[in-house]
């Protein structure tokens, strides 16, 4: 019976990320959440507990503008809402529960395993003839702007690869962090592979983007498990993402970065 509660409570938990942030369905997305939030009440304490931690995150992410503006507003207001739904699980989890369910291993401690360097020159190798044809055949570069001058070019760096850390600290370090600690690792990271796709997808990956998307994510969550070193998911991550801006640049301006040959 724990079990079955348990995974209603996360199945809930999904859905609303899925309504609430990826089709941004408002009222019916909101309505998940508020049943996922109730249903806690139904399991033990700590599991609710450590599950209402995401909740409140989700919330957060729920009231923010998810979409690839670079304007200097809107950066900043986007920043301080991501910010804040990594540091308030966290804060919660440090002062409040006095658990430590919520923590951010930086760094092993030793150094990378030749496979792990190897690996990083394969998700470059992938990324560079993946995300220009996707981006390409999808249409999806249309969705981030054209970077038309230096100052968006450095904007669009910049929220691209901040980005990309945000996705590592909540969603491989924060919801697999929690959710690991009641289910298998498997089922924990294909939730947490789940709500990193949905907000992918709302922010741009469009059409069969979210295929690719929930694959990496899958990886990454994989990874963190054997190396237990968000440093080096990160590194992943913004070598992915610096492939992501010059294809993005390539896709507006394929004369300032003649290096694709997948278009």
């Amino acid at each position: 019976m724990k079990e079955t509660l348990r995974g209603v409570s996360v199945f809930l938990l999904g859905v609303s990320g899925i309504v609430l942030i990826a089709l941004q369905l408002k009222p019916s997305g909101w309505l998940v959440l508020l049943a996922c939030a109730l249903s806690l009440f139904l399991n033990d304490t700590k599991f609710a507990k450590d599950v209402f931690l995401i909740v409140l995150s989700l919330s957060i992410l729920g009231v923010t503008p998810i979409n690839t503006d670079i304007s200097v507003a809107h950066i900043l207001f986007m920043s301080f809402t991501l910010a804040a739904a990594v540091v308030v699980p966290y804060l919660i989890s440090r002062f409040v529960y006095k658990d430590h369910v919520v923590r951010f291993p930086w760094h092993h401690g030793r150094n990378w395993y030749s496979s792990e360097v190897i690996y990083i020159a394969v998700a470059a190798a992938v990324s560079y003839l993946l995300l220009p044809f996707y981006l390409s055949n999808t249409q999806s570069y249309l969705n981030w702007p054209s970077g038309a001058d230096s100052s968006s070019l450095v904007r669009l760096f910049i929220g691209t690869n901040g980005l990309g850390i945000w996705d590592e600290l909540f969603f491989v370090t924060t919801v697999l962090g929690i959710l690991r600690h009641y289910f298998s690792f498997a089922a924990a990271n294909i939730f947490q592979a789940v709500l990193f796709t949905s907000f992918l997808f709302e922010l741009g990956f469009k059409g069969w983007g979210f295929v690719m998307i929930f694959l990496f994510a899958l990886i990454q969550g994989y990874i963190f498990k054997k190396t237990e070193s968000l440093f080096y998911i990160v590194t992943v991550h913004l070598t992915v993402d610096l492939v992501l801006f010059l294809a993005l640049v390539h896709a507006y301006h394929p004369e300032m970065v003649p290096i694709f040959v997948t278009i």
